[in-house]
């Protein structure tokens, strides 16, 4: 039996952005947003689709100003992943997106105008039964919730989310998805823990600017661990300073290190040391790039000698342990055949290659 450190996930009510289901017993959906010029279709929509070739659920695009709002409508031609339009300040952004068809709208009702202009976006959104995400952010909290409190902090983006959750249930829409970002770890986690307690929303999880690739993954893997553990959580994004499709393999790395999410090839691999029979780092980097296009999910052990090799191998679906002079495959956790250096990366490229067609097959059918 399994051991399990995830609580169970946090009822919550269902909503949707284009044909991706939100919270509820929908799976923990994956987005990242575009980093092209809006205006530049032919770039945004290139990196729209290798969003999507990557595993996102959504992409959300910023629409800043009215050249931006005049780019969607091909944009979402060209495109058929769901895309949520990013605003801030101008409603007029908002009712063109919805114009334009966009699947989902991230703002604050609070920093778009008065009550008439948020009314008119609402009732846009709502004849077309697009949900908006509230989206709060510790760097942009509201003058009056700073004085308040002194300085961001989790009661300050619970009050502030709140706030903005009422204008939206006053005029009867509940289509709502909420963030509450910080770059600091434990005072999002604690804003999240706070809200997920008041409100039956679903949330979308995030560690705001948390860094570049490598400090980035890690800041998010904890901040973001720690909430799924805790059963919150309906959608992620993982912000990076680095290229989207980055943030899509990162997110899917923690859902599966979670067991929440399992797509692609899982790679169990042995940090090497001097008893490795062959070079585990170069044969890992190059085994991950050759199956990067694989969505079926396969684990995978590529274990360096003898001592935990055939043990990782017997738990996975393929695996490959050292030997000498010869290596070791695995199937099915029984042992396959005996590979020469030579052939080993491509045999085993094969493998996985041969696992996912099987997979593909049998979902098709």
């Amino acid at each position: 039996m399994q051991d399990k450190i995830v609580k169970p996930r946090r009822k919550t009510r269902q909503v949707f952005v284009g044909n991706v289901a939100i919270g509820g017993d929908a799976p923990i959906a994956v987005q990242s947003m575009t980093n092209t010029l809006t205006t530049d279709i032919d770039a945004t929509v290139a990196q729209i689709q290798r969003l999507q070739n990557a595993g996102a659920d959504i992409v959300r695009v910023s629409v800043p100003d009215p050249e931006s709002a005049a780019a969607m409508p091909e944009i979402i031609n060209q495109t058929d992943v769901p895309l949520i339009a990013d605003i801030h300040f101008s409603y007029k952004m908002a009712l063109a997106s919805l114009d334009a068809g966009v699947h989902g709208l991230r703002l604050n009702p609070g920093n778009i105008g008065g009550r008439d202009r948020v009314e008119r976006v609402v009732k846009a959104a709502s004849e077309r039964g697009i949900s908006i995400r509230i989206g709060v952010n510790a760097g942009s909290l509201e003058k009056e919730l700073n004085e308040k409190y002194g300085e961001p902090c989790a009661d300050a983006m619970v009050e502030s989310a709140l706030s903005h959750i009422r204008i939206l249930e006053d005029m009867d829409f509940h289509d709502i998805k909420v963030s509450l970002k910080a770059s600091n770890i434990p005072m999002t986690v604690v804003a999240y823990r706070k809200l997920a307690e008041l409100v039956d929303y679903p949330l979308h999880l995030g560690i705001t600017e948390s860094g570049s690739l490598f400090g980035g993954t890690v800041k998010s893997s904890v901040g973001l661990g720690l909430l799924l553990a805790d059963g919150i959580g309906d959608t992620i994004r993982v912000s990076l300073a680095a290229q989207p499709e980055e943030e899509i393999k990162v997110g899917f790395e923690i859902l599966k290190s979670l067991g929440l999410r399992h797509r692609g090839v899982n790679l169990i691999a042995c940090p090497s040391c001097a008893r490795q029979k062959f070079n585990v780092i170069e044969m890992v980097q190059q085994l991950e790039q050759r199956v990067a296009h694989i969505h079926e999910s396969i684990d995978v052990a590529v274990i360096g000698c003898v001592v935990n090799g055939p043990g990782e191998a017997r738990e996975a679906d393929i695996g490959i342990t050292g030997g000498y002079p010869v290596h070791m495959l695995y199937r099915d956790g029984e042992k396959a055949e005996k590979l020469k250096q030579a052939v080993m990366l491509d045999q085993l490229v094969e493998e996985i290659e041969q696992r996912a067609a099987v997979i593909r097959a049998k979902q098709e059918k």
